[in-house]
């Protein structure tokens, strides 16, 4: 995995992408400004967004990889502009919440001299996840750092590569199955052999119904990248040729089936013609860790917290104060390689730490009250930010996790055998912001309480009916719930 900045240098934004125009373009755009050509209105570094709690502005971070420079830069940031808190996002992003009206000019400066902001036209495009142990604990077919510093590079050169939306997702799985099942619509896993497989798309099971899948391609691992960026490049040609589908066909799965189903065979001649071979990938060409070429079912797990083989940590709720991303920040410099990665759960990993000096960091950490093992209650916990953060939440999902944390309501710890419980998601309203892939339980809130059902395969399952205005009794319930069954780790 990289342990620099991908993209240009620190400091070096063309000057070509200071003028640019489009989505993500423009020094430090004003808050709550929706993109002028209809496209999606997720928000950026450039682009900030009118939440209730102030402006906010999600910074992509490829692979989830920092230095602790880069660490440290957002931190201020969080301090010097917003809430003073670092959230992190179920694709490895940092969002700074709180945020002046007035501040874009001055983030995206900060920013940009932290190597943060390589193309103010790709800002928001840089959706990328990886393995977060890729490397470091012997798993898996391959390192992919090299796809992903490729990836990064071959994205902010690509001028059709700035018309993606900020929705479309790439992973690089190392072949132990963690973000190829994350719903990518790009994904490359990593074969024996150095090769790659290639998938467009996915077939898993959503809640809003199955996305197209479009089949799995082997490709040489030194064109992984290459192909990658031209599978999106597809897309967005495919896209663009759907009637009325401008501004809408964001992914894989906004494609009408027909149009799904012609990607991979202009994918495969587009490579040919640049040079890169392609044969027929097959399921059991990435069944590494039972997990084959297509998406995975069940849990979605991420690295445990503790130091197996590399130092790493949970954030509650995925917040974590300036103090916290500091100690980190600090550990990674001093003790490790002096890098971060972000993980799509939620947490941290330091690669390097010294086994004799982990356990002293991990306890360090977990003073302050970041998770550092399986007992945690917090373990597997998620929400969307809730009220008073979301105007449209319906409850103050967070503080209402706590609560019901502290009745009991986290099925069994896992620890002495026993099976580990089911994630848990909470829920402000049924559009479940942020909501993990594949088996867990949703909390939701809803004018007449909160509703718990299990999630199989993307599809809820019976709701589980707590006592109407009962802390214990929704406890209870989830509790209840996420014993059902236990996660499989990576």
């Amino acid at each position: 995995m990289p342990t620099a900045p991908t993209g240009p240098p620190a400091g070096t934004v063309p000057p070509a992408d200071r003028s640019a125009s489009g989505p993500g373009a423009g020094p430090g755009a004003s808050p709550g400004e929706r993109p002028a050509d209809g496209g999606d209105a997720c928000p950026g570094a450039l682009r900030l967004h009118t939440a209730d709690d102030g402006a906010l502005a999600r910074v992509r971070v490829p692979g989830g990889v920092l230095t602790s420079r880069q660490a440290k830069a957002l931190a201020g940031a969080a301090e010097r502009l917003g809430d003073g808190v670092l959230h992190l996002t179920s694709r490895g992003n940092v969002q700074l919440r709180g945020l002046g009206a007035g501040c874009g000019q001055e983030l995206a400066t900060l920013l940009d001299t932290a190597g943060l902001l390589p193309s103010r036209g790709h800002e928001r495009v840089r959706n990328v996840v990886a393995s977060p142990l890729s490397g470091l604990d012997g798993r898996g077919a391959g390192d992919v750092g090299p796809w992903l510093r490729a990836l990064d590079g071959l994205l902010c050169a690509s001028e059709a590569a700035r018309g993606l939306s900020g929705r479309f997702l790439f992973a690089l799985d190392d072949g132990r199955g963690d973000v190829a099942a994350l719903g990518a619509d790009v994904t490359l896993t990593a074969v024996p052999g150095g090769g790659a497989l290639l998938r467009l798309g996915t077939e898993a099971g959503t809640e809003a119904g199955t996305e197209a899948g479009t089949g799995v391609l082997a490709v040489p691992g030194g064109a992984a990248a290459l192909a990658a960026l031209t599978a999106a490049e597809v897309f967005l040609d495919a896209a663009a040729a759907v009637p009325d589908g401008r501004g809408r066909t964001w992914r894989v799965g906004d494609l009408p089936g027909a149009a799904a189903g012609s990607l991979l065979p202009e994918l495969v001649s587009r490579l040919a013609r640049r040079g890169v071979g392609t044969s027929p990938g097959t399921a059991d060409s990435a069944d590494l860790s039972g997990t084959s070429g297509g998406p995975p079912t069940g849990v979605v797990a991420g690295p445990r917290p503790g130091a197996p083989a590399a130092l790493s940590v949970l954030a509650p709720l995925g917040r974590l104060t300036a103090a916290q991303w500091r100690l980190l920040a600090e550990c990674a410099r001093t003790e490790g390689r002096d890098e971060l990665r972000l993980t799509p759960w939620r947490g941290v990993v330091v690669p390097g730490v010294p086994a004799a000096r982990a356990a002293g960091r991990l306890a360090a950490l977990a003073a302050t009250g970041l998770v550092t093992g399986d007992a945690s209650p917090w373990h597997g916990v998620g929400a969307c930010i809730g009220r008073p953060g979301c105007a449209k939440s319906l409850a103050d999902v967070r503080a209402d996790a706590a609560d019901a944390l502290g009745h009991g309501g986290t099925g069994d710890s896992g620890t002495g055998g026993s099976p580990a419980p089911l994630p848990v998601y909470w829920s402000g309203c049924e559009r479940r912001c942020g909501r993990p892939p594949g088996d867990r339980v949703d909390v939701v809130a809803a004018p007449e309480g909160y509703r718990v059902s299990v999630v199989r395969a993307g599809r809820p399952g019976t709701a589980v009916p707590p006592p109407p205005g009962s802390v214990p009794g929704l406890a209870a319930a989830v509790a209840s719930a996420r014993s059902r069954t236990a996660p499989k780790a990576p």
